[in-house]
C-alpha cells in the first residue's frame, strides 16, 4: 500500500512533537530537581538547615581546649570562652566523657539567628550536638537577668547525650528525663523563671502536673497547667522528678538507668529494669509524697 507524502510527512511531525515533548517533560524534570537542590543547599549553607551544614561560611572558628566556637562576624561573644571550664563538671556529674568538642555558634544579631536556626529559644543544642546561642541571651546575660553559666550547662547536658545517643537515639530519648537531667545538673531551679524545689512542689500540690508521656506530644496542650510559666514549670518539672529519683535510690542507679536509655529509649521498659517498679507507679508514689508533704 502506498502511503502519501501528506501522509508521511504527518508521521514524521507526530514524532518529531513527541520527542519535543518528552525532551521538555525531561527538561522540566531537571528544573524542578535542581531548583529543589538549590533551596536545600541554600537552607544549609544560609538557611533553618544550617545546623547541619558541614561548613559555617562568615564564621570565625576559635578551638579552645575544651570546645569549639563559632562567632559570626560582628557578634559579641562576651564570656562564652569561660564556657571551656565548665566540661569537667559536665562530664563529672554525668559520669560520660564528649567524644568530641562541643561545638557553640554565636550570631550577629536576631535576624540572623532567626534565619539559621528553626528555633527561637534562647538557647537550643540541636540533635547533633551543636548549641547555638541567641544575641539577646547573651545581652541578658550581660545586664544579669540570666545566668549564662547555667543556662551552658544545661545546653552542655544535653550535648553531651546526644554525642552518645546520635541524631536518631536523641530524637527519641525521653524528652521529659532530658529536661529534667539538664535542670537538675545544672541547679537551674530557682533561677530566672525557673521555681525553686519547694515552689514547684506546692505548684504540683495545688493539681499542676504535666505527665511526662504527654510531653512534647499532640495531648500536651490539653493539659491546663495554673502557673506563671509553664514551660518554666515543666522543666523544674521533671527537675524534681529525677531528685527524688536520686534521693529514693541514690546517683549511682539513676547514672545506670539514663545510660540504658543512650542506647535503648524505650523509658518504660529501661525504668522497670532498673528500678524494679513501673514509671507511672514512681510518678503516683512522687504526686503522693507532695500532696502529704503540703
Amino acid at each position: 500500500m502506498i502511503r502519501s507524502p501528506l501522509y508521511q510527512y504527518s508521521i514524521i511531525i507526530t514524532t518529531f512533537i513527541k520527542k519535543i515533548d518528552k525532551l521538555v517533560k525531561n527538561l522540566l524534570i531537571s528544573v524542578i530537581i535542581l531548583a529543589v537542590i538549590t533551596i536545600i543547599l541554600w537552607l544549609v549553607l544560609f538557611g533553618k538547615l544550617f545546623p547541619y551544614s558541614p561548613i559555617h561560611m562568615g564564621f570565625e572558628k576559635n578551638k579552645l581546649e575544651n570546645i569549639i566556637i563559632y562567632s559570626q562576624k560582628g557578634s559579641e561573644s562576651q564570656g562564652i570562652t569561660g564556657t571551656d571550664t565548665l566540661i569537667a563538671g559536665v562530664e563529672k556529674f554525668h559520669n560520660l566523657e564528649f567524644k568530641s568538642k562541643p561545638e557553640l555558634f554565636i550570631f550577629r544579631d536576631s535576624k540572623s539567628y532567626i534565619r539559621h536556626s528553626p528555633s527561637k529559644a534562647r538557647f537550643c543544642t540541636f540533635p547533633n550536638s551543636k548549641i547555638f546561642i541567641t544575641p539577646w541571651a547573651l545581652s541578658e546575660a550581660l545586664n544579669d537577668k540570666i545566668s549564662l553559666e547555667i543556662y551552658l550547662k544545661h545546653e552542655l547536658s544535653h550535648s553531651l547525650i546526644f554525642q552518645h545517643t546520635g541524631i536518631i537515639g536523641a530524637l527519641k530519648y525521653p524528652d521529659w528525663l532530658l529536661e529534667g537531667l539538664a535542670v537538675y545538673s545544672s541547679n537551674q531551679m530557682g533561677t530566672s523563671s525557673y521555681p525553686d524545689k519547694a515552689k514547684t512542689y506546692s505548684l504540683i500540690a495545688s493539681g499542676n502536673f504535666m505527665p511526662p508521656a504527654v510531653y512534647k506530644t499532640r495531648k500536651e496542650d490539653d493539659v491546663r497547667l495554673d502557673v506563671p510559666q509553664r514551660i518554666s514549670f515543666i522543666y523544674s518539672e521533671f527537675a524534681c522528678i529525677v531528685d527524688y529519683l536520686v534521693t529514693k535510690y541514690g546517683k549511682d542507679k539513676f547514672i545506670c538507668y539514663m545510660k540504658i536509655l543512650l542506647a535503648d529509649q524505650n523509658n518504660d521498659k529501661v525504668f522497670k529494669e532498673v528500678y524494679g517498679i513501673e514509671f507511672e507507679s514512681y510518678l503516683a508514689d512522687f504526686r503522693k509524697l507532695i500532696s502529704q508533704q503540703n
